[in-house]
């Protein structure tokens, strides 16, 4: 979105120094930043006031700074963080029909994803890249949506209690979309008890004329319909639902087609993504676009056509080698547990998992690591822990390793990588890829 320099400023408050100028979006990365955004310095490990000045070589059209400016057009403020969620809000007084909200302990990014594919089939639409889903991510996507965007699909994440409503201050979600309550980042909530009131505070920050739609099939969502001031819409896979999924299989390479029951229209669904969990999240994002008013039939080409984000259930046949799933963007239990499902239905002589750790657990790390060893031992899938025993099998120590352990499947096997980014099992599909030739993992890697 465009803003003059005077425009910000007034808004924020704040000094201008320097010519009154147009900007065009806004960056927090002199290494990406486009020209014509604002610089966005902020204070962390590194303190980005160091490279204002190769922002503005890059093309910035000028920058906030909480330090004396530096030439060129500068907007002095006190906390450059909270001034871009101030601006953040100015943003979002642009968008003409309204904001969706995306939250939920697995699922966020994909949904985010299928919505985003939806809504852009019949309005202008913004989405967060990738996975920028906090006070940073979360107001930049607002400032880099195009000027005349109807709607916005934002994702929401979470570390703490009071982090969601306060992101739902800025964007004032007119939809509201929670995915499930897990074990994910538990150890900053205590037990799932407060991971369910995190996620919570979406469907509390919503309108009275707004919609939260919610997973039936996960209860502790379920039970948000208590706390909604305004209507809800409910979609489930194995409960009763507003919207439905009947008939749910998987092809040879993992992606599901089902049939979707809805108040809009009945109609068959075959997605592009890959596993059974995908599922649900279509469902999500299908109950949003079509309450948006995008026509059922568009809903449904929509969620055929849309493709993922990187490192999420990719699915390839290596040449001369096994069927590799690419699952390792983040691990949590119930993540890992439908990735081993998905690689369980797959039809090969041997079935093999490389699992990194799954990060954040608190004092449930042992337990579900374990958990989930013996499920994947009832899978008839073999197990290798990278650089951990906590899975209680083999392990291999570094890419090398795990990269030898691939090198001994074929083409009758099928492997998983799997595990929070902690592992950086990126590392080890990357190396893997450009060992075999297979460009499409050293790509998405």
């Amino acid at each position: 979105m465009r803003f003059s320099t005077s425009e910000l400023a007034a808004h924020l408050r704040a000094e201008l120094v320097g010519p009154d100028v147009v900007v065009d979006g806004a960056s927090i990365d002199s290494r990406t930043l486009r020209p014509g955004q604002l610089y966005v310095p902020i204070v962390a490990e590194r303190d980005g006031h160091g490279f204002i000045e190769a922002a503005r070589r890059a093309g910035a059209a000028a920058y906030l700074t909480s330090r004396p400016p530096a030439g060129g057009s500068a907007i002095r403020v006190g906390d450059t963080a909270e001034a871009l969620l101030q601006l953040g809000v100015l943003a979002r007084g642009r968008v003409t029909g309204g904001v969706v909200g995306i939250t939920g302990s697995v699922g966020k990014t994909t949904t985010k994803d299928l919505l985003h594919g939806c809504l852009a089939s019949a309005f202008p639409a913004a989405a967060s890249e990738r996975s920028f889903n906090n006070e940073l991510g979360l107001p930049l996507t607002l400032l880099n949506a195009a000027e005349g965007t109807r709607w916005v699909a934002l994702e929401m994440g979470a570390r703490g209690a009071g982090h969601i409503a306060r992101l739902a201050e800025v964007a004032r979600p007119d939809i509201g979309i929670v995915t499930s309550v897990s074990m994910a980042h538990v150890e900053f909530f205590g037990d799932l008890d407060g991971v369910a009131a995190a996620k919570g505070e979406l469907v509390q920050a919503l309108p009275a004329e707004g919609v939260a739609v919610l997973n039936f099939d996960d209860p502790r969502v379920h039970r948000m319909e208590s706390v909604s001031p305004c209507a809800v819409l409910g979609y489930a896979v194995e409960s009763a639902a507003d919207v439905r999924a009947e008939d749910v299989l998987l092809d040879d390479e993992l992606r599901p087609r089902f049939t979707m029951i809805s108040p809009w229209g009945d109609g068959a669904v075959r997605l592009s993504l890959h596993g059974v969990q995908q599922v649900p999240n279509a469902l999500a994002a299908a109950t949003a676009a079509l309450w948006c008013g995008v026509p059922f039939d568009d809903v449904v080409d929509a969620l055929g056509t849309t493709t993922g984000s990187p490192l999420r259930m990719e699915v390839h046949e290596v040449p001369g080698g096994p069927v590799l799933v690419v699952d390792c963007y983040n691990a949590n239990p119930a993540s890992a547990e439908a990735a081993l499902r998905s690689l369980g239905s797959l039809r090969r002589e041997h079935k093999l998992a490389v699992l990194g750790v799954m990060a954040e657990l608190g004092d449930q790390t042992v337990p579900e690591h374990r958990r989930l060893a013996a499920l994947a031992d009832e899978l008839g899938i073999e197990v290798v822990g990278f650089e951990t025993d906590l899975y209680g099998a083999a392990r291999v120590d570094g890419p090398a390793d795990a990269v030898e352990l691939l090198r001994s499947t074929g083409p009758g096997d099928a492997v998983l990588i799997k595990g929070s980014r902690v592992a950086h099992l990126e590392d080890v599909v990357r190396t893997y890829g450009a060992e075999v030739g297979a460009q499409s993992l050293v790509a998405g890697s």
